[in-house]
Formats: structure tokens, C-alpha cells, sequence
């Protein structure tokens, strides 16, 4: 009987012929049934034959296998929250304040200077008219108000840095400022509705701003306290925040 015979039986062929690996890597099992079809026992492994595990490619995953959780600061910030012990001092009326930031001196100097410019500069002008229409000597004016405009442009500004300063405590603000006019001023961090840091084209290029509290009331309903660096102006506000929102809790 020849192989074309019809009457003679076919043979089943290996599962190597008939794709069924295909169909187990496409379904998830060698009998190659469909996703919608009835789960079935099991394929038990046969004895003796050795069976080959096909390692699984994920280098296309979009996220790692094995990625971690990195806690965030505290109300999702990023960093952790600040902590007011950075900056604590004892509220002391005669304690020693903490000093400004020194580039806030050369601020104050070039105010100063340019202050002490107009001042010479009107000085001349007057003493040039006087000059010219009552014949007026030359000096009377003019010096004194040179003498004037340098106390103003190098004196005054280390007397006005060395007057301020500011303590900051677990509660509350200290700050003192004013040479002739001297103010001393405590608020408490109750009271503080917002805060805000500002940086004018000068300070920015000094790196220091100047920290705002706005608290209730009319009274000194807005205290200043210029002259901070700025990274530190940033952590206190972050700080009297995190305190204030502690104690409303």
C-alpha cells in the first residue's frame, strides 16, 4: 500500500510539526487552548525528560522589576521638613541677636552713596547759583555737605548694620532695628497669617532677601526683617510654616 493510499491511517505528527510550541508560548500552554476556553488540569511534568525554562526578556519594561519607594518630605515637599532647633535662641531682651548677612552692609553702603551723591551734587548746584548772582564764595556749601555726604555713604551704614538684628525662638520673632528711632519688636508666630521672601535686582546679586511676616490686626500688621541670606531666609519661612501648621492641627 502505497503512502498516498487514502484507506491508510495517518500518523499523528510531532509536536515539533504541528506548532504547539507556538500555541504554548501564545496561550500559556502546550495544548494551545484559547483564552476563552474552560481551565483545565494542569500539564504534569513527564518523568525523566528534562524541560527546558525559557528565560523571560524585560529590558522593554517601562519600570524597573524590583523599583523602591523614596518617602518624601513631610506633605509631599520633597525634602524633609524643616526644624525651627536650626535656628532656635532664648528670647531675651538683653540676649545677643543674631547678625544679619554681611553682603546686607554693602546694600546699606551703596544706598548710602547714592544718597550722598544727590546730596553733594544739590549742594553745587545751589552754591554755583549763589556764586553766579550774589558772588557768593566757594566752600560755605559745598564742603560741608562733602564732609556730610561721606559720613552718610561709609559711617551711617555700619552703624545701621550693627543696630539690627533679630532672635528667633519656638514661638516667636524678635526684631530689633533703628539707631536714633530704636524699635524692638516680638511677634509671635500665632499671629503670622503669611509670609513672604522678596529679592530686589541688587539683593539677588548679593544673595540675601528680605523675609515679610504678615500677621492680624492693624498695629505692625507687616514686619520686615531684610538682610537674611537667601537659602536661609527660605528654610526660616519653611520652618515658622511648618510650626505654625503644627499648632493648628
Amino acid at each position: 500500500m502505497s503512502e498516498s493510499d487514502p484507506d491508510k491511517p495517518l500518523k499523528a505528527k510531532p509536536a515539533a510539526q504541528t506548532g504547539s510550541t507556538g500555541a504554548s508560548q501564545l496561550f500559556g500552554h502546550s495544548s494551545g487552548a484559547k483564552p476563552w476556553d474552560p481551565p483545565g488540569e494542569e500539564e504534569q511534568p513527564v518523568p525523566g525528560v528534562q524541560t527546558e525554562e525559557v528565560p523571560v526578556d524585560t529590558s522593554s519594561a517601562p519600570y524597573p522589576r524590583d523599583a523602591q519607594y523614596t518617602p518624601r518630605g513631610e506633605e509631599g515637599s520633597g525634602e524633609s521638613a524643616p526644624n525651627l532647633a536650626d535656628f532656635f535662641t532664648d528670647v531675651d531682651d538683653e540676649g545677643e541677636l543674631t547678625k544679619l548677612h554681611p553682603n546686607y552692609k554693602l546694600l546699606m553702603r551703596v544706598g548710602a552713596i547714592i544718597l550722598g551723591l544727590i546730596l553733594f551734587g544739590a549742594a553745587a548746584v545751589v552754591e554755583g547759583i549763589l556764586r553766579a548772582e550774589a558772588g557768593f564764595p566757594l566752600g560755605p556749601i559745598l564742603v560741608p555737605a562733602a564732609i556730610l555726604s561721606i559720613i552718610i555713604g561709609f559711617r551711617v551704614p555700619v552703624a545701621r548694620y550693627n543696630a539690627r538684628g533679630y532672635q528667633i525662638s519656638r514661638d516667636r520673632l524678635r526684631v530689633v532695628r533703628g539707631i536714633w528711632w530704636h524699635s524692638d519688636t516680638i511677634v509671635p508666630f500665632g499671629r503670622v497669617q503669611h509670609i513672604d521672601v522678596d529679592q530686589g535686582p541688587i539683593e539677588r546679586a548679593l544673595d540675601i532677601a528680605t523675609m515679610t511676616l504678615h500677621t492680624a490686626g492693624s498695629h505692625n500688621a507687616s514686619i520686615r526683617l531684610p538682610g537674611l541670606g537667601h537659602e536661609r531666609a527660605i528654610a526660616m519661612r519653611e520652618a515658622i510654616r511648618a510650626h505654625i501648621k503644627r499648632e493648628t492641627l
